[in-house]
């Protein structure tokens, strides 16, 4: 191979170790923001020029072949180097600018996310963003966000997060049903009430609450009994893996449903729910916090820090501005 033709196979090498990351003809292409028949092309030529086989395609997966690998592994360190290297020369510029990928929660991105992105849309003109709205945790590295956001406890030390709020955990349900079917008093009691759910396992749905404290001596009660929670299992006619959907269910009077709060609060707001055992609070259930997380990088975009920077504020009261 003359050497003109190596050169004309920079992109040719660097759309192959996409592919490798990803293993996906698919995701590969939208990554790149290209075709798949594109992505296709470029590896076979690639193939042709190296004179053995790179890939193994079948009807469901994709797999680098022993040269495949070999031929990323050796080459995948220069390719993120001169992004990395590109990436601090383009942030010289004065305003941010550039994609910025983002996943977040169903109802979080719904309810507060979108409302405030028109604002720091209008404040960056240069910066565009592409967002995953999805209640499954994607992984930032191998499907390529540069910004997660996460309901969590324990945000992962493998990647850079940024606190954006508090919350909590919150059981709610319609006057309407609590008309029809009384109110607990106890968690002991939810036990003979329609509880609708989040799946999280296979097995008995269970509810864990503490005393919530109120005041000095009745903090130091509920801190003192908090190890110990009390555990009620609870069944109901519904469970579903997205908490606007539970929140629909209890407005309309199905049952007695364990939401986040930044989900109920509109809800709780307009008095078509009420909480329910308020005097308890929920353990264990949802996160405690709202992080924005990005993979560790010794450098982030101008567009990603702007956006951070800008989800930070925007959250530094709670929820109820959006």
């Amino acid at each position: 191979m003359n050497e003109k033709k190596v050169e004309t196979l920079w992109s040719h090498l660097h759309w192959l170790t996409v592919l490798g990351e990803h293993k996906s003809f698919t995701t590969a292409a939208a990554r790149l923001g290209v075709s798949k028949a594109a992505m296709s092309q470029h590896i076979a030529e690639l193939e042709r020029a190296a004179g053995v086989a790179l890939v193994q395609r079948t009807t469901r997966s994709v797999r680098l072949t022993e040269a495949g690998e070999r031929l990323v592994d050796q080459t995948r360190g220069l390719f993120d180097e001169i992004g990395r290297s590109f990436a601090g020369v383009r942030d010289l510029a004065a305003a941010p600018r550039g994609l910025v990928r983002v996943t977040a929660p169903v109802a979080f991105g719904r309810q507060h996310l979108v409302p405030r992105l028109p604002e720091f849309l209008r404040a960056h003109p240069e910066v565009r963003v592409e967002l995953d709205l999805s209640d499954r945790l994607r992984s930032l590295a191998l499907e390529g966000y540069d910004l997660a956001i996460r309901h969590t406890n324990s945000p992962p030390e493998t990647h850079v997060a940024q606190k954006l709020a508090d919350t909590r955990a919150v059981l709610v349900a319609s006057r309407a049903y609590l008309r029809r079917r009384g109110a607990p008093q106890v968690p002991q009691d939810l036990p003979a009430h329609a509880c609708l759910h989040y799946p999280r396992a296979e097995g008995a749905a269970t509810w864990s609450f503490a005393p919530a404290p109120s005041g000095a001596t009745q903090a130091a009660r509920g801190e003192a009994r908090a190890a110990d929670p009390v555990t009620v299992a609870v069944t109901g006619p519904l469970a579903v893996n997205n908490s606007e959907c539970l929140r629909d269910a209890a407005v309309a009077g199905m049952g007695i449903a364990l939401l986040p709060d930044f989900s109920a609060q509109s809800a709780l707001a307009a008095d078509r729910l009420v909480e329910v055992l308020p005097g308890w609070r929920s353990v264990g259930a949802f996160g405690d916090a709202l992080y924005a997380i990005r993979p560790y990088s010794s450098h982030a975009s101008k567009a990603v820090q702007a956006f951070a920077a800008y989800l930070r504020e925007a959250f530094a009261q709670g929820f109820s501005a959006g």
